[in-house]
């Protein structure tokens, strides 16, 4: 086991150089912050001179190992907008996102699983049809469209959730998270709802496909034929089988929906990392642009580490191989 770790960690040291490359080079290639920051009247000696203060007159290469040296040191520059460093405006903003994107994902598992599963016991009774009904429409609404429909309805018409915003927050370790107040709660509800419909929809598939699958298997007949109930034969037995396509569904869905939040994030007005990094592209703030694509590639990484750690907890046969 620990010689797949540190084979996965030094596979994961090199994804993490290819991305650097890719991203900076990307990002730097287009457009030029320097004509967004400084007024079009200013003179040319002010020009060069705020083009040699953020080191732009330097060839692509010098700045990409300028860029690897600073990142060695935990610094990702400063924000060309909002002038502090990027890593404090994104430690600023990450708890937010990182609270929606868990609360989606965790509601998406922990009721679409069970539901999934009842979809796959019962298949041809009248709730799983309309639980698959249930299911189509979550795959077929547009996230953007789903979103404003909850506003109008709980928002504007029956008035009964906040429209947008965090809420209230409390801090916990330094931290501030917003569920922990009555207030928070209320704005993370919808923003968690529509940011979970599609994940939500995704479990319900899977784990019916699953369960209708092992129900016919032999180990569900030898566990019946030993007398346990349907609730064991489902919660000890079939849960356990499915778990693994569940656990790699859960890591990738985790990492797209923490890097894709932005549009919930922009309709619920949240102010987590999809905020900041529509503000960062609209005025060409590169720094937080790379900081920000930086840090989506280390947690897809970080989580395909922990699902295939996850898998040799589940499945003893892989554990041993890879042993």
């Amino acid at each position: 086991m620990l010689g797949f770790i540190l084979q996965r960690l030094w596979q994961a040291a090199i994804v993490v150089m290819a991305m650097s490359a890719l991203v900076f080079c990307g990002v730097y290639a287009v457009g030029n912050p320097i004509d967004v920051l400084i007024s079009p009247d200013a003179t040319q000696d002010i020009r060069a001179a705020v083009i040699a203060q953020y080191g732009l007159d330097q060839p692509l290469w010098r700045q990409y190992f300028a860029f690897l040296g600073r990142i060695v040191e935990g610094d990702f520059g400063r924000s060309l907008v909002y002038s502090i460093p990027v890593s404090e405006l994104i430690l600023t903003r990450l708890p937010a996102t990182l609270e929606l994107t868990l609360a989606a994902v965790l509601f998406a598992s922990l009721v679409g699983i069970p539901i999934g599963m009842y979809a796959g016991y019962r298949p041809h009774s009248l709730i799983s049809r309309a639980i698959m009904a249930i299911s189509i429409l979550g795959f077929s609404v547009p996230t953007f469209w789903f979103g404003l429909m909850l506003i109008m309805v709980f928002a504007v018409q029956c008035g009964c959730m906040p429209a947008g915003g965090r809420g209230e927050t409390v801090s916990l370790f330094g931290v501030d998270f917003s569920f922990l107040t009555g207030d928070g709660f209320a704005h993370l509800v919808l923003p968690a709802l529509n940011l979970a419909l599609f994940k939500f929809s995704l479990m319900i598939r899977l784990a019916r496909a699953g369960t209708r699958e092992l129900m016919l298997s032999d180990t569900v007949k030898f566990a019946r034929a030993a007398g346990l109930s349907e609730f064991t034969v489902l919660s000890r037995h079939v849960l356990r089988l499915i778990s693994i396509p569940l656990v790699t569904v859960f890591g990738l869905e985790l990492g797209s929906t923490l890097a894709f939040a932005v549009v919930t994030e922009t309709i619920f007005s949240w102010p987590g990392l999809g905020k900041l990094i529509i503000d960062s592209i609209t005025s060409l703030d590169r720094p937080v642009m790379v900081a920000y694509l930086m840090l989506v590639a280390f947690l897809f990484i970080v989580i395909n580490l922990i699902v295939d750690l996850t898998y040799a907890l589940l499945d003893p046969r892989l554990r041993k191989g890879r042993a």
